[in-house]
C-alpha cells in the first residue's frame, strides 16, 4: 500500500449513500461563480509530502472548495488561511491554494481530513465519521516520519485521537478536552489542537491570524526538540 494507491481507493469510496448523493448534487448544481467548471464531486484523499513530519487534519471538504477543485483545502477562504500559515513557516511554496494546478508544493507537511466527502450543512454524522476513519488510520500508518498532528477543530481532534490509537501511536488514559492550543502526547508523537479556520471563526475573531500562526510555531518548535 502507498499513499497514491490509497488515494485512488478513497476517491472511489461509496460507503455513505447520503454523502454520495450530496456530492452528485453539488457537482451538478454548482455555485454560480463556478458554473463553467467541472467539479471533482468525489471523496477527497489527503495531499502533501509523503515524508512529512507534520500532519494537518481538517473536518471535511468544502462543497465549493475541495469538492470542486479535487485537492484538500483548496479554493475557499479556509484554504487561503491555512496556505498563508504554512507558507509563513516554510512548509508551503506559496501563500495561496486555489486550484490543483496552481503550483503549490507542500514540504514536510501532509494535509488530510476526518471526513472525505462534503456533508450537508458541513455536518457529517457519527456513523459517516466512523466509516471514514480507516482511511485516516492508514494515512497515519503510511507517514512513518510523522511527529506532530495539528487537528483543526473538535471533530478533527476527536478523529485524530481515535485514528492515532488504531494506528498504534498510543492513546491518553483519559479523553482530553478540546481547546485551541491543547496538546496531547501520543507515544513519541504530539497532537496539537486548533480552532478550525472556517469563515465563522475567522470573521468573528474567534480565530485570529496570530492565534493560528502560534499553532504552527509550536509544531515547528516540537520538531526542533
Amino acid at each position: 500500500m502507498s499513499l497514491r494507491v490509497l488515494a485512488g481507493e478513497i476517491a472511489a469510496c461509496r460507503r455513505c449513500p447520503r454523502l454520495v448523493a450530496y456530492l452528485a448534487e453539488v457537482g451538478r448544481v454548482k455555485k454560480r461563480e463556478f458554473r463553467d467548471e467541472t467539479y471533482w464531486a468525489r471523496p477527497l484523499p489527503g495531499s502533501g509530502d509523503p515524508r512529512a513530519r507534520v500532519v494537518v487534519v481538517g473536518l471535511a471538504p468544502a462543497a465549493h472548495g475541495g469538492c470542486r477543485t479535487g485537492r484538500v483545502f483548496t479554493g475557499d477562504d479556509s484554504s487561503q488561511f491555512l496556505a498563508r500559515a504554512l507558507h509563513r513557516v516554510g512548509w508551503a511554496s506559496q501563500p495561496t491554494s486555489t486550484a490543483r494546478d496552481d503550483g503549490l508544493r507542500l514540504r514536510d507537511v501532509y494535509i488530510t481530513l476526518a471526513a472525505r466527502c462534503a456533508p450537508p450543512r458541513n455536518r457529517p454524522t457519527p456513523e459517516e465519521l466512523r466509516a471514514c476513519r480507516p482511511y485516516l488510520v492508514r494515512e497515519l500508518e503510511l507517514l512513518p516520519r510523522a511527529r506532530v498532528v495539528i487537528a483543526l477543530g473538535r471533530i478533527a481532534f476527536d478523529a485524530s485521537l481515535a485514528a492515532a490509537a488504531e494506528a498504534g501511536w498510543g492513546a491518553p488514559a483519559r479523553k482530553p478536552a478540546f481547546g485551541h492550543g491543547a496538546e496531547v502526547e501520543l507515544g513519541a508523537r504530539r497532537l496539537v489542537a486548533s480552532y478550525h479556520p472556517s469563515r465563522q471563526n475567522t470573521n468573528t475573531g474567534k480565530l485570529t491570524r496570530a492565534m493560528f500562526d502560534a499553532i504552527f510555531d509550536r509544531a515547528r518548535a516540537i520538531l526542533e526538540t
